[in-house]
């Protein structure tokens, strides 16, 4: 005896399920996720028994995000999402499928805009559909975010934060598959011959997606210290919602004993910024940024005649240093591809003991001790910035991706 197949029969089915907002995690309990799925691999397994044969083709995994957040964070966090299903579902699988498709389509404006269509409470309704209808025709003139919420005096957006955009935080998951119908087993002699017994297909392993994850930092040098001759690195690195942390050091020691010259400074500071504005929002670590920093340093000029040196004369940085701390506002404009210029201003607090002093014979004389305590405009940047990681980059125009 031998069994034989008649078929296939093409099929497609499909999923959706939702996410919190900006996480990837899959909740079974969430929207009803655990019913969806396991109703949709349910009826994939019962497919593949002693009556019929299954064999998946193909399975399209794309994730989605609402318009909320950067286009660089929602293009990461609809790929995640798409990924997190595209495990679970190959690992729950009975038959293994041909291919796995996995793609995260970021902000989605098409579904929305079907979502508006669909919904007659939209408040202003028209100019919403319009206005999503131009941002899809036009995805490349930007501000899109912004518009949006600006839209007849924001009650639109408050209306679709509240009661749509919810639903966009979902993946979809279409699968498509071939059954084919198990016949009767034939005699070896029987006249009618049936199609010959389908041969088990060759199935190669499911791919594994090299996830490249986001990652935004900037090297940055101080034009204005440059010019002053006092050697300076910056690193910041942008973590999240955002928000970045930045490092300051300087470091200037110039001197010539033999005719009473010195030049010298260093030094550092910490600074935590918040990035905001329709920039930013496309981007990290552009467009208007404000934050609090605090920092120490010292110095010691003298140009052939009266000396001035922070703290103690030969003591160590902490022991002598200069305190500052205050607030700080700025903007990070695209230059070049990966070159921002960043103006920054701070104003805040200077403090701590300064001596003057005077070259005397072979050595120096100090004059008097003083103590500095100044409020007031404390911080000055114009800062060559060169961007570094994965997508961390200027476009053409005007520095959005």
């Amino acid at each position: 005896m031998a069994s034989a197949f008649a078929g296939p029969k093409h099929l497609t089915d499909s999923a959706e399920i939702h996410f919190h907002q900006s996480y990837a995690d899959y909740l079974p309990d969430y929207k009803g996720n655990s019913h969806h799925l396991d109703s949709l691999l349910s009826r994939l397994d019962a497919l593949d028994d002693s009556t019929s044969r299954l064999r998946i083709s193909n399975i399209r995994i794309t994730g989605g995000a609402s318009p909320e957040g950067t286009i660089s964070f929602n293009r990461a966090l609809s790929l995640r999402r798409a990924d997190t299903l595209g495990t679970r579902i190959a690992s729950s699988l009975s038959v293994v499928p041909d291919e796995v498709e996995v793609d995260g389509i970021g902000r989605d404006w098409s579904g929305l805009l079907a979502l508006v269509r669909a919904d007659g409470n939209v408040p202003y309704r028209d100019d919403v559909m319009a206005l999503l209808s131009d941002i899809i025709a036009d995805p490349d003139r930007g501000g899109d975010l912004a518009r949006l919420k600006a839209l007849d005096g924001g009650i639109p957006y408050r209306y679709l934060y509240d009661n749509i955009f919810p639903r966009l935080r979902a993946s979809s998951v279409m699968i498509d598959y071939y059954v084919y119908n198990r016949l009767p087993a034939l005699r070896a002699d029987d006249p009618d011959l049936f199609p010959s017994a389908l041969p088990e297909p060759v199935l190669s392993p499911i791919p594994e997606r090299k996830k490249d994850k986001p990652f935004y930092m900037a090297l940055k040098t101080n034009m204005i210290f440059d010019a002053l001759a006092i050697p300076n690195v910056s690193a910041e690195f942008y973590v999240g919602k955002n928000i970045s942390v930045l490092a300051n050091w300087m470091y200037g020691w110039w001197d010539s004993n033999t005719h009473h010259r010195y030049w010298r400074y260093y030094g550092g500071d910490v600074a935590l910024r918040w990035w905001f504005g329709q920039a930013a929002a496309d981007k990290p670590l552009t467009g208007h940024h404000i934050g609090v920093y605090g920092g120490v340093f010292t110095f010691d000029f003298e140009w052939g005649g009266k000396g001035y040196m922070g703290g103690k004369p030969g003591a160590t940085l902490w022991d002598r240093c200069m305190t500052t701390a205050g607030f700080e506002y700025g903007y990070s404009l695209p230059v070049g591809r990966r070159l921002n210029i960043d103006f920054t201003i701070g104003f805040g607090y200077i403090g701590g003991k300064y001596i003057k002093y005077e070259p005397f014979g072979n050595g120096y004389r100090w004059l008097s001790t003083h103590r500095l305590r100044w409020i007031g405009p404390a911080k000055a940047e114009i800062s060559l910035t060169w961007l570094i990681g994965h997508g961390n980059y200027n476009s053409q125009k005007g520095g959005r991706r």
